[in-house]
């Protein structure tokens, strides 16, 4: 039956710093190397073999994705690379500390940024520090300058059916990796879930650790689990 294996990147150094990072280009600290290879020793061990991988323009997913692969031998297999799995973007927000923002602005505040929904945080500003829209990666796109999780799942979900869902079709075999962000990630995992748009706030997807999604041939969900549990 047709897999598909999610993995959110290895603690980043925005991460460790407790900053926001959404678009932005950061690299994995050496916490995160050690779980992403961490995870590809898990998907040899449990036999978990991907055939085909996706991940999104952001070196920290990259990363974690071409180091589980090497870990698992598995470097050789092909591998799609798209902004669509991107994390969601935090706007104005990009950069700050998460708790320096809420001691200026309140708790509550940043809550609702972080976890409403379909409330954004605040627009970056065009030419800002953090704007990526002169990025060569987006030179075909425009860049956001803000998403709410409903404004990413609206861009994943999309790609989720062109893309992702033609490979697990292709075979009862198909075993597809997805190396992507939080936000990307809780998409698909209110998708394939039935997650609410309340609960999938709140849901927290662990760095470093494949969700493992088993389906029946046309995709309905079997079953979900950490690979780790099994």
């Amino acid at each position: 039956m047709p897999r598909l294996v999610l993995v959110r990147h290895g603690q980043s150094q925005w991460n460790l710093e407790n900053r926001f990072t959404g678009w932005w280009d950061v690299d994995l600290t050496e916490k995160g190397e050690a779980e992403a290879r961490a995870a590809g020793e898990l998907m040899r061990a449990k036999d978990v073999i991907p055939n085909v991988a996706f991940t999104s323009y952001q070196t920290r997913a990259i990363r974690t994705l071409h180091l589980a692969l090497e870990t698992a031998g598995l470097l050789w297999i092909p591998e799609t690379k798209d902004w669509r799995l991107n994390e969601r973007h935090y706007g104005g927000l990009t950069g700050l500390n998460k708790a320096e923002t809420a001691a200026k602005h309140g708790d509550e505040q940043v809550n609702v940024w972080r976890r409403s929904f379909d409330t954004p945080p605040p627009e970056q500003e065009r030419g800002s520090e953090f704007d990526l829209s002169a990025d060569a990666r987006y030179a075909r796109i425009e860049v956001p300058m803000t998403e709410s999780l409903k404004d990413t799942i609206a861009r994943v979900l999309p790609y989720y059916e062109s893309s992702i869902v033609p490979h697990l079709k292709a075979s009862a075999k198909s075993t597809v990796l997805v190396s992507a962000h939080g936000n990307s990630l809780r998409a698909l995992v209110k998708h394939l879930s039935g997650i609410s748009d309340d609960e999938i706030t709140g849901l927290e997807i662990p760095t470093g650790q494949p969700i493992v999604y088993e389906m029946d041939e046309e995709l309905n969900v079997l079953d979900r689990y950490y690979l780790s549990e099994r």
